[in-house]
């Protein structure tokens, strides 16, 4: 499978990129500097430089001519502004899934965030923005039609992976490791029992294939 990931340069996507092609598969890493392609490259990932910000649907298609499936993982971060929350965590995405469309890259896997879609959009709050922000691109990723799975991870950390969640629904308040979030993205490309499922994801006892393994399976095509 070729698998682009959009926020390539971002701690979860380089450790995605790594993942990837350690289980044969081939990713391109979309990234906004061109000196970001070293630290792509070493993940054994192909650097696409392309600013998500500044791109049309068809510029966005013809870097991912080829590609099988899409990984939404980029993000305005922290200390960004109102305005970014609404241009990279929602519009970005949302182009991505546009692009994607025109490629044919069908399978389609968001990282949002627990509690997204809660937040007031109006607020002067940036984080109560953020959550509204990846409410809505999570909400047109939905209405594509694209095989989507949108993933809600908890607070995320650095500690190393356990390859252990606890997913649902609603899962309650917790952390996971961001190795262990890429590790359920990688899992979940590779399941298409996963696809038109929106889940909530944080570190638990259950191996990540089982886990996965237990949610419902989408609503069909």
């Amino acid at each position: 499978m070729k698998v682009a990931i959009a926020g390539g340069h971002g701690k979860i996507a380089l450790l995605l990129a790594r993942q990837l092609t350690a289980a044969g598969h081939e990713a391109v890493s979309l990234i906004r500097k061109p000196e970001q392609s070293d630290d792509v490259r070493a993940t054994g990932a192909t650097p696409a430089v392309l600013d998500l910000e500044h791109s049309t649907a068809t510029q966005v298609a013809e870097t991912l001519t080829g590609c099988d499936a899409a990984v939404f993982a980029a993000g305005a971060g922290p200390g960004s502004t109102i305005e970014r929350k609404w241009a990279v965590d929602r519009d970005a995405a949302v182009l991505l899934a546009a692009g994607a469309q025109l490629a044919g890259a069908y399978r389609f896997v968001v990282v949002s965030s627990m509690g997204a879609g809660e937040g007031d959009p109006d607020s002067d709050d940036v984080f109560q923005v953020y959550l509204a922000a990846k409410g809505q691109a999570d909400d047109a990723v939905r209405e594509s039609g694209l095989d989507w799975t949108i993933v809600r991870p908890g607070g995320l950390t650095d500690d190393p992976g356990t390859g252990r969640v606890a997913v649902g629904d609603h899962v309650g308040r917790g952390t996971i490791p961001r190795a262990d979030v890429a590790a359920v993205l990688v899992a979940v490309l590779e399941a298409p029992s996963t696809a038109r499922t929106t889940f909530e994801l944080i570190g638990g006892d259950v191996p990540i294939d089982e886990a996965l393994a237990s949610l419902p399976p989408g609503p069909p095509v």
